[in-house]
């Protein structure tokens, strides 16, 4: 974490100058505000990964001599077999869709969404999944 929140910090010493600098040359008020939220943003992540560096142990990257394969692990469950969040992509490429040609697409997707959202979460809840 020690990296990471160095590696901020930095992100936010180089985004000041390079604000000041686009705010005078340019006299955009939407780029200067991006870069300025950038700003911001870079500089408390910056800033909390300092601050809680010093209260936690040391993480795997922070090692001088460690390996990539130090900081590996579980990834998390991912369902091999199933086909709900296909759906659930489908529905919501659609709903977007009905954003942008017209709202009545989102009629026919909104209840594509909800059915694949409840089959997902509900999928080891069911069937030869169910546990015991």
């Amino acid at each position: 974490m020690k990296f990471t929140g160095a590696l901020m910090t930095l992100v936010a010493i180089f985004l000041l100058p390079v604000t000041i600098i686009y705010w005078v040359l340019s006299e955009d008020p939407t780029g200067t505000t991006a870069l300025a939220l950038a700003f911001g943003l870079s500089i408390m992540i910056g800033y909390y990964l300092w601050f809680t560096a010093r209260r936690s142990d040391l993480m795997p990257s922070d090692n001088e001599e460690g390996d990539i394969a130090d900081d590996a692990g579980e990834l998390g469950f991912f369902s091999p077999h199933s086909w709900s969040p296909l759906m659930l992509a489908c529905g919501g490429g659609l709903m977007f869709l009905g954003i942008i040609f017209g709202w009545w697409l989102c009629y026919f997707a909104a209840p594509l969404v909800v059915v694949a959202l409840f089959f997902w979460v509900f999928e080891y809840y069911r069937g030869e999944n169910q546990n015991q």
